[in-house]
């Protein structure tokens, strides 16, 4: 199950507010045009840890899983299962 609209909706609230939901491509580089940065990476950590559940452990914390919301939704699915 894809959790992409789920998390696009965080990205979009937390760091891109001036934005629509249904601009944000899924495979947009987050990290490389600078929506996310080291300090926002750790809030991503920590909400994606809440929302979905599962232990910060279970993440692999390199920032290609954190560079598109396809890449973040990857790692969900990882750690879930």
């Amino acid at each position: 199950m894809s959790n992409t609209n789920t998390i696009t909706k965080y990205i979009v609230r937390e760091f891109l507010p001036d934005v629509e939901e249904t601009d944000l491509a899924p495979d947009y580089d987050l990290l490389k045009n600078g929506v996310i940065d080291s300090l926002a990476l750790l809030r991503v950590v920590d909400w994606i840890a809440d929302e979905f559940n599962v232990s910060i452990e279970d993440l692999d914390l390199s920032p290609d899983n954190f560079r598109t919301v396809e890449n973040i939704d990857a790692l969900v699915a990882s750690a879930k299962s």
